[in-house]
């Protein structure tokens, strides 16, 4: 049953044929001698390398994507856009539709290279050359007519008589006797003189189009019957055979002229070749014309796709080439379009010209191509399921060498290509806001980041160590959408330095209600805290408090590394949420955890008041925590025109010994702290009094007071007398902290 559906349809033989008809064709006949008239054998013999070095990951990867799903009419651009998503796919489908358009100029433009004798004739007789687009004009409009007409059956049909031609043209080549013989042989291995560098990535764009012959294989045959085995079979078969029939031409005109002769005669082949000055001529002609038809086809289906899919930046242009399809062909609007398109290039430029545009267009969508491949098998999308597989080391070293050979071919032209790719995706997704673009393709790539970065640092069993302590913060709030003080603090703490979890907590059982419920919260809740905050938001259904706070602490930092703290909070002048601080305190110290308590203020918060700091000098526990958390705090951008201040209770008469000690620790630490923002208080008492705090601290944006397990126990008289102050951050360290 397969071999009947592979014979009765279009199968291997025809991705193949379109494959190697396209590398072998004219281009290799007209221009390979002037690669080796520019470069030499070692030179031309480096672009091939080189060029197929690109083209076979590309190569694998379109394979890979191509038996992902059923390839239908648009070619490549439907594996891409199907693969990627419509809007990632968008860019590289239009890039892809004009490096196709403008290879119908191209080899139209070739095709007129065939007539060399008839314009070396006006020339000889009439001492006028006549000007090329005396035959490429009428060409244009003879393919655009023959392409109206006629429908892509006919180019299967034909295949085979233009592949015979050109392998009897290489058969008369190969067997006819190299005559060439001269001292200067040795040349033929030598670079010619110049800058060697910036020729040979001239002469790699020129002859870069050979290489795309694979693209033909996949954008010609719309619905295989056995697309798992055709394609990528067709295609890498076809990429071999072009490297070995590529490697003897160069060797065979390489014996046979001189580097001189080649650089005046780009059709030098035709005078060793048996009855070359007919078979030469004629293979060029006629396997040109066809690659321009063939290419003509190939863009009028996927601008034709591209605008089913509304995937064209402008609106009406969609609408226009999507309608009146023709089967086989597109649209008869898109015919129009890319035959204006490829006229105006037919009537531009010259081969070399036109071949290093389409060289980096080319590029620019393998590269693409290799990109979201190797994008693909590291996200590990189950969704992606291909019967042939590549290697992501392949598709990665593609998107390399692809990239490096943009800049190094032509870097303003590389520039504008990549920006007018990303404006393009832009474009088409503020138009599309409905699809899929390029977060879906990110998103699996950055789980499975995250998953392996914190594997690894599982694996690697690493101590905390207090010379390179760092917060990592969780907080569980039940008053997420009443005040947002804590979760202002979680942000000012993760920004730079720390790390925050807020987890707004659902109290209730776990049940169908509850899970609704938490969907729309939590996109609440991810409104609320913008795009830029770096606090992992999330919400949590449980019972209680208690029981969410005891399941909130055996979470895993999002970080990698466990939560080494945790932030409670209550609302200051109202006293609510206070009472559940009281069996709670005691799961944070089982759990070693450094503990906050942040007394939520109604009063703005002004942050170029600074950031007040009270330390008690017999609470050595406490102080260097509330230091290093001020200057966390200070690092994000709310709070860049701010300072801090440091008020620090002495005995009395030991003022200078304190201040000289403190200095000393915030110079080591390389803190922001002006000597001058440093206070020395002396005080009989070890208590630090609320209304001396008041009075010092009442224009603070933030005010940081430590506190001592003891004093926990009798909560009420730590938060009394502040009603004056601002937000307030009662501090707890599990262990002293070091500031080196």
């Amino acid at each position: 049953m397969e071999i009947r559906k592979l014979k009765s349809g279009i199968g291997l033989a025809q991705v193949y044929g379109f494959a190697i008809v396209s590398m072998l064709g004219s281009l290799m006949f007209l221009r390979f001698g002037y690669a080796l008239g520019e470069l030499g054998f070692v030179g031309t013999f480096l672009i091939i390398v080189v060029g197929f070095a690109l083209i076979v990951p590309a190569t694998l990867a379109l394979s890979e994507l191509a038996t992902n799903q059923k390839v239908k009419g648009g070619g490549e651009y439907n594996i891409i856009s199907r693969s990627f998503g419509l809007n990632l796919g968008a860019p590289i489908g239009i890039a892809l539709f004009l490096a196709q358009t403008i290879s119908i100029a191209f080899y139209i433009t070739v095709f007129t290279e065939a007539f060399e004798p008839l314009f070396i004739w006006s020339k000889n007789n009439f001492t006028k050359e006549l000007p090329r687009q005396l035959v490429s004009v009428p060409a244009m409009i003879l393919l655009a007519l023959v392409v109206i007409k006629y429908n892509s059956k006919s180019l299967f049909k034909i295949l085979f008589i233009v592949f015979g031609l050109i392998v009897v043209s290489l058969a008369m080549f190969f067997l006819a006797p190299s005559n060439y013989e001269t001292e200067s042989e040795i040349n033929i291995y030598s670079f010619q003189s110049g800058n060697i560098s910036t020729k040979f990535y001239l002469v790699f764009a020129i002859i870069f189009p050979v290489f795309t012959g694979i693209s033909t294989g996949i954008g010609i045959v719309g619905n295989l019957k056995n697309n798992v085995k055709s394609i990528p079979q067709g295609i890498i078969l076809a990429t071999l055979t072009g490297f070995v029939i590529f490697l003897i031409y160069i060797w065979k005109l390489s014996n046979s002229f001189s580097q001189d002769e080649l650089l005046v005669d780009y059709q030098a082949v035709k005078r060793v070749a048996y009855l070359g000055p007919l078979i030469i001529p004629l293979t060029i002609a006629v396997s040109a014309f066809y690659l321009a038809h063939l290419f003509m086809t190939i863009a009028c289906r996927t601008l034709t796709s591209l605008g089913t899919d509304g995937s064209l930046p402008i609106k009406s242009l969609n609408q226009m080439v999507a309608s009146s399809k023709v089967v086989g062909k597109g649209s008869k609007k898109a015919i129009l379009i890319v035959c204006v398109i490829a006229m105006v290039f037919v009537l531009k430029g010259g081969v070399d010209q036109i071949a290093g545009i389409i060289s980096m267009l080319f590029i620019i969508t393998y590269s693409a191509v290799c990109l979201m491949s190797f994008l693909y098998h590291f996200g590990s999308d189950p969704s992606y399921r291909p019967v042939f597989r590549s290697k992501w080391y392949l598709s990665l070293a593609g998107f390399i060498l692809g990239l490096f050979l943009m800049f190094k071919i032509n870097v303003y032209y590389a520039n504008i290509s990549i920006l007018l790719m990303v404006l393009l995706y832009v474009i088409v997704s503020k138009n599309q806001k409905d699809r899929a673009g390029a977060r879906v393709l990110f998103k699996g790539v950055l789980f499975q980041l995250n998953r392996s970065i914190q594997i690894i640092i599982q694996n690697l069993k690493l101590k905390e160590n207090s010379l390179s302590w760092r917060p990592s913060v969780i907080c569980v709030s039940r008053s997420s959408f009443e005040r947002q003080n804590a979760l202002n603090l979680l942000e000012w703490i993760s920004f730079r330095f720390g790390f925050g979890t807020y987890l707004h907590l659902i109290e209730d059982h776990f049940s169908e209600n509850s899970f609704l419920q938490v969907a729309e919260v939590k996109n609440k809740l991810l409104s609320n805290k913008g795009l830029k905050s770096r606090v992992y938001v999330d919400t949590l259904v449980s019972p209680s408090y208690s029981n969410a706070i005891s399941q909130a602490i055996q979470l895993p930092g999002i970080s990698g590394m466990p939560n080494n703290m945790i932030l409670f909070e209550f609302e200051k002048n109202t006293r609510q949420d206070l009472h559940l601080l009281d069996e709670n305190i005691n799961l944070a110290r089982i759990a070693n955890l450094d503990i906050l308590i942040l007394a939520s203020s109604a009063r703005k918060c002004v942050f170029n008041n600074g950031i007040d700091v009270w330390i008690n000098n017999s609470d050595f526990r406490n102080s260097n925590l509330m230091i290093l958390l001020s200057y966390i705090i200070l690092g994000h951008p709310s709070w860049k025109n701010s300072f801090i201040r440091i008020f620090e209770l002495v005995p009395v008469g030991k003022t200078d010994e304190y201040k000289a000690k403190r200095i000393e620790t915030i110079r080591k630490g390389q803190l922001p702290i002006s000597e001058e923002n440093i206070q020395m208080i002396e005080q009989n008492s070890d208590i630090i009094t609320s209304s001396l705090i008041s009075m010092k601290s009442s224009g603070a944006a933030l005010t940081i007071i430590g506190f001592t397990q003891e004093q926990i126990n009798q909560h009420n008289s730590i938060f009394e007398g502040y009603d004056d102050l601002g937000d307030i951050l009662f501090v707890n360290a599990s262990i002293p902290k070091t500031i080196e």
